[in-house]
């Protein structure tokens, strides 16, 4: 039950609501667009990042947290590792239990690659069991690759590098066939046909989803292929740091076991790096839709191996996050309530965005109605807007939210609010890391042979934005490459072990005179201080 204070504000959008349903603001032409993310997105806030004093990426600019941890000391005492003890020997190491780990599996499996694979938490957890809206695909008739191209890149601000977009695009029908022979149960028609609808920034409908649990259906799927292939998996265990060669090779990593604290050694042909995103840093104290392990591990590994980073200063805000109560605060509420109909609505009742501007542009605009118009809606910890979920059934009748959105339906009811009849409270969170490890189409590392990245930890796949359904589609496309390129690596000699590249990153930290105390991977997320959220 919503309290008092929100009561004259639920009313104004309740007798606002038949207007708006029928309004519908026009889209910002391209100096708008501009006017507004450069005054209100925070990744135009100068102050909130720093530039890299060291290593592959020195003189870009990344958020002042991330900075930190690039430029932090190793977690391994690289005199304490004896580096003749292998405890785990194998052709692959991939890196991250979530959906593109999964997927890369599973190709360097079927390319006859021994496979192992480590994960901080369990086989699943991850941003991708967090992905509601669904996967974009251009599937129907009236769509294209090259359409689907155009929307993505514009979508980006053009910053996308044009050979990954095009293997984004191209493959994606691939991706979707491939992933129904897993058994992923994606929305069809009576008929038996996929069904497809509206995502923002899409000016065809090639959403592809599984209600608004699309995630997790996706990595249900995967989860079950990697344990039916019998593939290992190491549970919570991280990465620590990554092994290098004598010619400067990835060769394998150090792990932690999460519990004991024990390192191990695992050696390998190739290494594949797929530990999703960096949302539980808390950029800009924004709430995160993300998962509790999402701490830019995968980053800091590359990094300090000598991988170049690229867009790392573009994060994306996802414009609908829960603001109201306070205990889900952050958690993801799909834009597939949009793509139905519900509008963004200020405290008065007034839509002030079109439903389907892209994200950032959508997120600069709410940002703009609470500390620019003043028109949000007061929250004991910040400001946030209406989504006026009720319009999608006066739209579409009775029950099509139970049919189209049941898990969003029954984590508000449990919260005392029926979205069917009363509006839902959102704010920007902080979803998506847009940049990220400089990959090839192959999923190859820039600048470290052997290594391999895939899924958000990945960049230059979307540029400074991405589309809605673009992810859940990287992941399986570049999960599915880099698992068939790190497998060509099976028929090498082992190679063998060195930590040198963590001593010389130590020694240009010196050479900086980068002061910190602060040691890196993060791992998990420290809440004995709640950011202010």
């Amino acid at each position: 039950m919503y309290p008092k204070i929100f009561k004259k504000s639920i009313a104004a959008v309740a007798a606002a609501r038949e207007k708006n349903i029928s309004f519908l603001p026009p889209r910002l032409d391209d100096t708008e667009r501009a006017d507004l993310l450069h005054t209100y997105h925070p990744d135009e806030i100068l102050t909130s990042f720093l530039p890299l004093q060291v290593g592959a990426s020195k003189g870009e600019r990344v958020p002042t947290e991330l900075a930190a941890l690039l430029q932090a000391h190793s977690r391994v005492d690289t005199k304490a590792v004896a580096l003749d003890r292998i405890d785990h020997d194998t052709d692959v190491l991939i890196i991250g239990g979530g959906g593109a780990g999964a997927a890369a599996a599973i190709e360097a499996h079927h390319a006859g690659a021994k496979v192992l694979m480590v994960t901080k938490l369990r086989l699943g957890d991850s941003n991708t069991i967090m992905a509601e809206g669904g996967m974009q695909a251009a599937s129907q008739p009236d769509d294209s690759p090259a359409t689907h191209f155009l929307d993505s890149f514009g979508g980006g601000h053009f910053a996308a590098d044009r050979e990954l977009l095009a293997k984004l695009v191209t493959d994606a029908p691939k991706a979707i066939d491939w992933l129904c022979s897993l058994g992923v149960a994606f929305d069809r028609a009576t008929s038996g046909e996929l069904l497809t609808t509206h995502g923002g920034g899409t000016s065809r409908k090639r959403m592809h989803a599984a209600k608004d649990s699309t995630g997790a259906e996706i990595m249900r799927a995967l989860r079950d292929e990697v344990l039916n292939l019998s593939i290992p998996v190491l549970d919570y265990t991280a990465a620590v740091e990554l092994l290098l060669d004598e010619n400067g090779r990835a060769a394998g990593a150090v792990l932690m076991d999460m519990d004991s604290r024990a390192l191990s050694v695992v050696r390998a042909k190739a290494v594949i790096i797929a530990t999703g995103g960096a949302g539980r840093l808390h950029y800009q104290n924004f709430p995160t839709s993300n998962h509790y392990g999402a701490t830019a591990d995968g980053l800091v590994l590359a990094y300090r191996a000598g991988a170049k980073l690229t867009d790392a200063d573009a994060w994306q805000y996802h414009p609908t996050g829960a603001a109201f109560p306070q205990h889900i605060c952050g958690a993801l509420v799909t834009e597939k309530a949009r793509a139905l109909g519900a509008k963004l609505v200020n405290a008065n009742g007034e839509v002030f965005v079109h439903p389907l501007e892209t994200r950032d542009v959508t997120t600069a605009a709410i940002i703009r109605e609470c500390r620019g118009r003043q028109n949000g809606v007061a929250l004991p910890d910040g400001c946030g807007v209406w989504l006026d979920t009720p319009m999608i059934e006066s739209i579409h009748g009775a029950g099509t939210i139970e049919a189209h959105l049941p898990a969003m339906l029954r984590t508000f009811q449990k919260c005392g609010i029926d979205i069917r009849r009363e509006p839902i409270l959102v704010s920007p969170t902080l979803h998506y890391q847009n940049g990220g490890i400089a990959i090839r189409p192959d999923g190859a590392v820039v600048g470290v042979d052997r290594l391999f990245a895939a899924g958000e930890v990945a960049g230059g796949i979307h540029g400074k934005n991405r589309l809605m359904g673009n992810a859940l589609l990287d992941i399986i496309v570049f999960g599915r490459a880099a698992g068939k390129s790190a497998a060509t690596c099976r028929d090498i000699p082992a190679p063998t072990l060195s930590l040198a590249h963590v001593a010389a990153f130590e020694q240009a930290l010196n050479e900086a005179q980068v002061d910190t105390a602060l040691v890196s991977p993060k791992l998990l997320p420290n809440y004995t201080k709640l950011p202010n959220i």
